[in-house]
């Protein structure tokens, strides 16, 4: 019994004893980070007044809702995930259902929309904002020689002008994303179903609504909460183009909390803003679960 006994144990510990290097590497690169930012979150802790750290409760948190720019900050947040995941899901569905039929120099067309996602948003937010420049940027100047202005449009520097210029760039940033995994999804509806909907006389538009929408649900559910994370989390564009000017006009909260970390040097009210803006992205995180265990149920049966 016990020998029995041993194998059984050994049994038992030897996966995790495999598992263990992994273990140690989430734990250090994520479980202590998430642990460490809690405990700051409830200190007095400037990086350049070192002899003043203290514990202040919720002081952190009080700050940030009393903040006046925070109200501000939460609609831009809120019309730049919108805003954003609308144009990036409707151009690029409509882009994958173009690359999904066969035409000359397809495949070249599907490398030119794929090179976005290959590069990094910060670098493209550089390139953004000198297209968007007052005096030299290209658009103006197309916009100029067109007549459909007379005078420069101050795209960075107005504030309302500002905040669609980042969200213009990040629809083009992000239509990739949807184009790749939309045309995969639709490569995997079976040509039977089209066949057998051409068959009974459905048209392209009763096809799309009526077969393919209906076979890629799960799939797009799922791209669509994965991408509200990412667009949430996604400061780079806007420090690239206008680091959340002008005045602080085009933050989100995400760069907010990049400003208040690097700029600002306030790592406890940073530290509190990076627990606000977790516990936002838990919630669709939770959602995003839901949603994959649905989606291998139905497979399942």
């Amino acid at each position: 019994m016990a020998r029995k006994d041993g194998k059984s144990a050994q049994n038992v510990l030897a996966p995790l004893w495999f598992l263990l290097p992994a273990l140690i590497l989430v734990g250090i690169f994520i479980y202590y980070p998430v642990f460490a930012t809690a405990n700051l979150s409830f200190k007095n802790y400037k990086l350049f007044d070192q002899s003043n750290i203290f514990y202040n409760g919720f002081e952190n948190f009080r700050g940030i809702f009393k903040d006046l720019a925070f109200r501000r900050i939460i609609q831009n947040s809120i019309l730049w995930v919108t805003v954003s995941l609308f144009f990036q899901f409707t151009i690029g569905f409509g882009l994958a259902l173009y690359l999904r039929t066969k035409f000359r120099f397809s495949g070249i067309y599907q490398g030119i929309i794929f090179i976005p996602w290959a590069l990094s948003g910060f670098l493209m937010g550089l390139v953004w904002k000198w297209i968007f420049d007052d005096n030299l940027g290209v658009l103006n100047d197309m916009m100029l020689k067109a007549g459909m202005i007379e005078t420069p449009i101050p795209w960075l520097s107005n504030a309302n002008w500002a905040m669609a210029a980042v969200i213009i760039a990040n629809i083009w940033y992000g239509v990739t994303f949807f184009v790749i995994m939309i045309l995969a999804a639709l490569q995997g509806v079976p040509k039977e179903m089209l066949e057998a909907a051409d068959l009974d006389g459905c048209g392209k538009t009763k096809t799309l609504f009526l077969v393919i929408i209906p076979y890629i649900r799960q799939t797009l559910i799922l791209i669509v909460l994965l991408r509200v994370i990412w667009i949430t989390n996604f400061p780079d564009i806007i420090f690239g183009m206008t680091s959340g000017g002008p005045n602080q006009q085009t933050h989100i909260l995400s760069s907010w909390l990049v400003q208040k970390i690097t700029y600002d040097q306030d790592w406890g009210s940073g530290s509190a803003l990076g627990l606000l803006i977790l516990s936002v992205l838990l919630v669709f995180s939770v959602f995003y679960l839901l949603a994959t265990r649905l989606e291998k149920e139905s497979e399942e049966s």
